[in-house]
């Protein structure tokens, strides 16, 4: 098979003249760093757009995640319920709080935190649950809305990875006490870098604008501090881009899941793999990413390996919880706890190239490439 003499990455991201125009005109009017009227227009179009009173800007994702962890005002030994297969971004505040991460095992149908384990993980230092919705389908918000309802318990909805998807027709993202979001380059839109937390609370839309701005207080003189924040402002540059990006959500959406059709079509035939259902009882799969699962007699690492000879990029599943040193070295796991789901996704999973920017002819020799790969592994 011939090979392709172009790099194909696993995303690239897809801007037009309008980013541009607005830049453009965000660079004539002087105001190039946190604010300026694309901010409070990104933030209103994005709360509009999610469903929710109130959304505030910041500088990444992770920013989102910290400023939603600190605005809830937790106590040390406090404990969140989070998902074991997720991102470090997931529990960085949680551990620089003082808080106790209790991690929760994923489901092997949609790798989603499986929500059949976490009634048992609760405590009297139980606070809060931290939703992630992975890759292109949903968490099973009934059980954990009722979970929350029943331990009274605060929810952080991480949507970062699922904008524009609606779990029986309401938009992610309007669940939890409080949602996060992130526009690094490899979402559905993006700002190169940046974030957005999103409630229908008042007094946390006020926490959020005060954290993010290194707690300047809003009605006393300026460089007086009462409290510790960061400086997790979002450019007026950066707001120009999302505004424009956001307009163009529907087209981006319906591009990622036209890259999951062909991706289906041609490969949920193959025995050697294993794909996300296209649709679940709660929702339509959004492929934020495309996910696959090799079977036991190859692993994610050598198939990558064969696929970048090639010249095409993946990326491997995330690295467990569980097994990160640095929740090791912190002793915030017993040992005899077992995650067999996640260790699985890892060793044996990986995403394809399937973002916005990435062309048709790209994903078709992407799937060439891979059935030419197993086909000469059998003769």
């Amino acid at each position: 098979m011939k090979k392709l003499s172009k790099f194909i990455p696993v995303n690239r991201p897809l801007i037009g003249k309008e980013e541009l125009l607005n830049v453009k005109k965000c660079l004539k009017t002087g105001w190039i760093s946190s604010s300026g009227k694309y901010i409070k227009e990104f933030e209103l179009s994005f709360a509009n757009y999610v469903n929710r009173k109130y959304a505030v800007a910041v500088s990444s994702g992770t920013g989102a995640i910290d400023i939603a962890v600190k605005s809830l005002e937790l106590k040390k030994g406090d404990e969140i319920i989070v998902p074991n297969f997720t991102i470090i971004s997931s529990v960085n505040e949680i551990i620089r709080q003082g808080l106790k991460p209790i991690f929760i095992d994923a489901n092997v149908n949609d790798f989603n935190i499986d929500v059949n384990l976490i009634e048992k993980k609760i405590s009297k230092r139980t606070k809060a649950i931290m939703v992630v919705h992975i890759y292109g389908l949903p968490s099973n918000l009934d059980t954990i809305l009722k979970l929350a309802k029943k331990y009274k318990l605060k929810i952080i909805e991480d949507s970062a990875e699922q904008l524009g998807q609606k779990y029986k027709k309401k938009m992610i993202g309007s669940f939890g006490d409080i949602s996060t979001f992130s526009f690094f380059a490899n979402k559905h839109i993006t700002t190169g870098e940046g974030g957005m937390l999103a409630t229908n609370n008042f007094n946390l839309y006020k926490k959020f604008l005060k954290l993010r701005n290194i707690c300047f207080e809003l009605n006393i003189p300026r460089f007086i501090h009462f409290e510790i924040g960061w400086n997790y402002r979002m450019t007026n540059m950066q707001a120009a881009i999302g505004l424009a990006q956001l307009k163009k959500i529907n087209f981006f959406l319906k591009k990622k899941r036209k890259i999951g059709e062909i991706y289906n079509k041609h490969l949920r035939e193959l025995n050697e793999i294993t794909l996300l259902p296209e649709k679940n009882e709660f929702a339509k799969n959004i492929y934020w990413v495309f996910p696959i699962l090799i079977k036991k007699k190859f692993n994610s690492v050598s198939f990558s390996k064969k696929l970048s000879k090639c010249n095409i990029e993946t990326r491997p599943f995330f690295f467990p919880m569980h097994k990160q040193p640095i929740v090791k070295k912190l002793k915030l796991i017993n040992k005899k706890e077992k995650f067999p789901v996640s260790e699985m996704l890892y060793k044996y999973g990986l995403y394809l190239p399937s973002g916005i920017g990435n062309s048709y002819k790209e994903i078709n020799y992407v799937i060439k490439t891979i059935k030419h790969m197993l086909k000469s592994q059998h003769s």
